[in-house]
């Protein structure tokens, strides 16, 4: 199930799975609407029989100096990386519990670690590590792992939408030890390897998939 403020891209991405045999649907949803979060998990418990993965990858930007950041700024970008992690995972906790059995998967970011111009963004990404770490130590005992990763900078849609995205590969790729800027794929196998057995005794861990760079 991928689900996504863009329901038309989410449809587009399920079709595309299917054309490699793996039987998806894609769904509009906004994920800082906590009532939303409950009903599409109540629906794929209701249709596919339970509910054991979530990974947690919605995220926006509005960056500014901090004397400069609105309210609003700051407010969005917590509300969907921050807030929008914990509604999906309180809701999708339930049916892993009563399964007996869970992968969580939150995508934080290196940013976690402060960024400037980026008070809201890096605040939220914190948060969301420290969400990771106390849901681990509650959800452990139910079988349930949870862990985040923290990538570097990934060359996605939004950051090629980012009016200063060559500057920021650009100077990431500098600052990367592994002299390049993360992709999807890089993301895909770190998320692969959390949900799989060999990686059922790793919980409330933080993956640093930066290429290198923690500063």
């Amino acid at each position: 199930m991928l689900a996504d403020l863009d329901g038309e891209g989410a449809g587009a991405a399920a079709e595309r799975l299917a054309g490699d045999g793996i039987v998806a649907r894609g769904v509009a949803l906004d994920v800082t609407d906590s009532a939303a979060a409950e009903s599409l998990v109540e629906e794929v418990v209701a249709t596919e029989g339970g509910l054991t993965g979530l990974v947690n990858n919605a995220g926006v930007l509005a960056d500014g100096s901090l004397v400069k950041m609105s309210d609003e700024q700051f407010r969005r970008v917590v509300e969907v990386c921050l807030f929008g992690s914990f509604y999906m995972s309180r809701a999708a906790a339930r049916a892993m519990i009563d399964a007996g059995f869970g992968r969580i998967v939150n995508i934080s970011s290196r940013a976690y670690l402060g960024n400037a111009g980026q008070a809201n963004y890096s605040s939220a990404k914190a948060g969301v590590v420290g969400l990771t770490r106390s849901m681990a130590k509650e959800l452990g005992r139910h079988s349930i792992t949870v862990n985040a990763i923290a990538p570097g900078l990934v060359e996605t849609d939004m950051i090629l939408s980012h009016p200063r995205a060559d500057d920021l590969i650009a100077g990431a790729t500098r600052a990367n030890s592994v002299p390049r800027v993360g992709t999807p794929a890089d993301i895909a196998a770190a998320v692969s390897y959390l949900f799989s057995d060999e990686a059922s005794y790793l919980t409330g861990d933080v993956m640093h998939l930066s290429g290198g760079r923690f500063n």
